[in-house]
């Protein structure tokens, strides 16, 4: 069964922290320097060491650089790295998914594209090991979700290749929106490569969730500060129940002036471009005008290209933001088939009973459309087929079938 990690960043987080704390839980590290090594071949060396922080014991893993004077490097240059890298392919789109997160923040920090950003220290050798390390340690820890709490990013003023800043530094600052954030303390407790691991591999922000713990690490930062333990912690473990409400965001705007034949095609964009949901209410706006009010519901990671949608999709100046909880069943789909085709049908459980049983419509039609028969029929007919399956609300829910979950 695939394991779940909570990160406890609590005192702070960087790249290499967290990439110690994987480690420390469980992670070989030659297994990590070889994801490193076919990213950035004959480039950088890890060494693990054991240390203390604030008489805690923890794991500092260094990334030492084998050549002198590496290069700055663009968002394109890095993504072609990872694109011929020898990597698995979720450690890959994961890694990935960290730099992306990286570049936004700093494309809008400094007012240029994204694809014109160049990345100074976090492009450096010994970043680049640390994004690539951790991803590469969450595979192999068979990580397959990650939630996180409330990251602490320091406070005053850091110097960086931009001269003197203040902390929250200007990526940092970027890249913690929509998620709990606090001081914590003097200084930059929080980097850009640390934080946007965060935002890019954690599907939430919350407490520990209700989990069977199996592995627990803990991280070093290079710092140690007296009254305060400079790390980062790890627990992997498998989740034992429906997990905790998770951190969603709306993206809501007032439109009174778009041809009503165009929201159809603008909520679909929305939910192909990853939004959780999205939907119209009619409203009344001043001088008594006709208008719709728009709403997309979205995990905080996705809110960035939502938004930029909802303003090219609409006539819309600007779109107001809140940061929400939800409590959402559990769910997956099962394939059942009909007919010589599939049809997914939409299993919710909730302490190992079925709940809900649905086909999804959009099979159903699809399938109507290829038997030539009406669509109320087809309803019935992939009713009957999950039943006959054993999809009954009440039943138990267990791993006969073949099944996969969804993302909502």
């Amino acid at each position: 069964m695939s394991r779940h990690a909570w990160i406890d960043a609590s005192a702070g987080v960087a790249g290499d922290m967290l990439l110690g704390a994987l480690v420390d839980a469980g992670a070989e590290l030659a297994s990590v320097q070889r994801a490193v090594d076919a990213v950035l071949p004959g480039s950088i060396e890890l060494t693990a060491t054991a240390v203390t922080r604030a008489g805690l014991r923890a794991l500092k893993v260094d990334a030492q650089p084998l050549v002198a004077d590496p290069p700055h490097r663009t968002w394109p240059g890095i993504r072609e790295l990872l694109t011929q890298a020898d990597l698995t392919g979720r450690v890959r789109d994961r890694a990935g998914a960290v730099f992306a997160r990286l570049a936004d923040a700093e494309a809008r920090v400094h007012g240029i594209p994204v694809d014109d950003v160049h990345f100074h220290e976090v492009g450096a050798l010994d970043s680049i090991a640390d994004v690539v390390g951790v991803c590469a340690a969450l595979e192999e820890l068979d990580v397959a979700t990650v939630s996180a709490g409330e990251v602490a990013v320091g406070s005053g003023r850091a110097r960086s290749g931009h001269g003197d800043l203040p902390v929250p530094v200007p990526a940092v600052a970027q890249l913690a929106r929509g998620w709990r954030v606090r001081a914590g303390g003097p200084g930059e407790l929080a980097t850009p490569t640390g934080m946007a691991a965060i935002r890019a591999l954690a599907s939430s922000c919350g407490d520990l969730p209700a989990m069977t713990v199996e592995e627990v690490g803990t991280g070093a930062g290079g710092r140690d500060t007296p009254g305060r333990a400079n790390v980062v912690r790890v627990l992997v473990g498998v989740l034992t129940a429906a997990e905790p409400a998770e951190s969603m965001m709306v993206l809501e705007t007032n439109v009174d002036d778009l041809d009503p034949r165009l929201w159809p095609g603008v909520l679909a964009g929305l939910l192909a471009d990853g939004a959780a949901d999205a939907w119209l209410v009619p409203i009344v706006m001043k001088k008594g005008r006709p208008a719709h009010t728009l709403s997309v519901l979205c995990r905080p990671q996705r809110a960035g290209v939502l938004r930029e949608r909802m303003l090219r999709d609409t006539s819309t100046l600007g779109v107001r933001e809140q940061v929400l909880h939800r409590y959402a069943v559990p769910r997956t789909f099962v394939d059942i088939e009909l007919d010589g085709g599939t049809i997914a049908v939409k299993v919710a459980h909730r302490d190992g009973v079925i709940t809900q049983v649905m086909p999804e419509f959009d099979d159903v039609a699809a399938a109507a459309r290829r038997l030539g028969r009406p669509e109320r029929l087809v309803l019935q007919q992939a009713a009957a087929a999950a039943t006959a399956a054993g999809l009954v609300v009440g039943a138990a829910y267990h791993d006969s079938h073949e099944y996969r979950t969804g993302v909502f």
